[in-house]
Parts: C-alpha cells; structure tokens; sequence
C-alpha cells in the first residue's frame, strides 16, 4: 500500500463549498482505490468530481497537494482540515512557515483505512451480479 499526502473534499450535496481535508491516505497498488478516514473511494468520472465512495455512492474530488495556490475550487470556501501530522510536510511542500489560520483548521485524524470491509463489500457485489447473468 502507498501512504501519500492528499487533499479530498465531499461534492454530494455541496457544490465546491463541501467538508474538505488535507491528510494521509492509503492507495491501492493500482491507484484505483484510495481509502481516508473509514472510507474507500474509486475512480469516477462525475460532473465535479473524479472519486466516489464505494460504500455510499457520495461523489468527491481527491487529488494531490497544489504548491501555488488553494486546492479549493476558485468558488469554494470553508476552512480545510489538515492532519496535525501533516502540517510540517504541507508547509515544506508550499514554501511558507506557518498556515493562514483563516484557511485551515488543524484537527487530529486516525489512520482509519478499512480494507478488508471494503473489500467484503465489492466480492459481495460482484457475487450478486453473477447471480444475475
């Protein structure tokens, strides 16, 4: 499993003003699944977004850290959630010495990554769609 630093914000029901987080995630070896904070998403090709949540169906927008300028959406607002771990790493990544407070709110996240329920989860999909052919 690859452990990398990400930005990921909620679409379902917010537009570009949804809960937002900077933390670490664990990915699948072929990327194609992300797992953050209890969830597991999976690639997507929505409107506004680029993952969706396997278990229920919210749609998001997962990416890597920008170093410029704010992940948020131009249109966005709301303070972003950054891992108290992170913070260093993020601060190193865009240059600066300390986080715009106004932007940001440190908060304290668990390694939550649930693989295996995840996984029981899609093997059960796929044995109700063999169920049908």
């Amino acid at each position: 499993m690859i452990h990398d630093l990400m930005y990921i914000e909620l679409k379902t029901g917010y537009s570009d003003d949804g809960p937002a987080w900077i933390g670490y995630v664990k990915t699948s070896k072929s990327k194609k699944t992300i797992y953050f904070n209890n969830h597991a998403f999976q690639k997507y090709n929505g409107n506004y977004s680029n993952y969706i949540d396997i278990e229920n169906g919210d749609e998001y927008w997962i990416s890597g850290l920008k170093k410029k300028e704010s992940n948020r959406h131009w249109d966005g607002h709301g303070k972003i959630m950054i891992d108290r771990r992170a913070v260093n790493e993020y601060l190193s990544l865009i240059g600066e010495r300390e986080l715009p407070l106004n932007l940001f709110e440190v908060t304290d996240m668990e390694d939550s990554f649930p693989i295996e329920r995840v996984n029981r989860v899609l093997n059960q999909k796929i044995t109700s769609t063999d169920n049908f052919e």
